[in-house]
């Protein structure tokens, strides 16, 4: 049974740092593409980052271009998102997204980040 969870949100002053972590099963994660997306408040779902099968290959939205970084531990089955130098606009709740399997791509339940002083 495929099963993501994602942890290591939190509330964090502007200029912090979080890592996020997706921690997959029922699945190895270096055998898919990646994606971590976020859902602001009364808005849509934003992509992020992704991760090819790959390590090599990593893409950003431009809105997190140079300030996050999207990584995986293939020993651990885990993804990660390293956010540095957080914004307010960063609050959201981040998703870990496995894609090439089908649609829609499972998704995990989430973890809340707010950023806020």
């Amino acid at each position: 049974q495929v099963q993501l969870v994602e942890s290591g949100g939190g509330l964090v002053q502007p200029g912090g740092s979080l890592r996020l972590s997706c921690a997959a099963s029922g699945f190895t994660v270096s055998s898919y593409v990646m994606k971590w997306v976020r859902q602001a408040p009364g808005k849509g779902l934003e992509w992020v980052s992704t991760i090819g099968t790959g390590a090599a290959y990593t893409t950003y939205a431009d809105s997190v271009k140079g300030r996050f970084t999207i990584s995986r531990d293939n020993w651990k089955n885990t993804v990660y998102l390293q956010m540095n130098s957080l914004k307010p606009e960063d609050t959201a709740v981040y998703y870990c997204e496995r894609h090439g399997s089908g649609w829609p791509p499972p998704r995990g339940q989430g973890t809340q980040v707010t950023v806020s002083s």
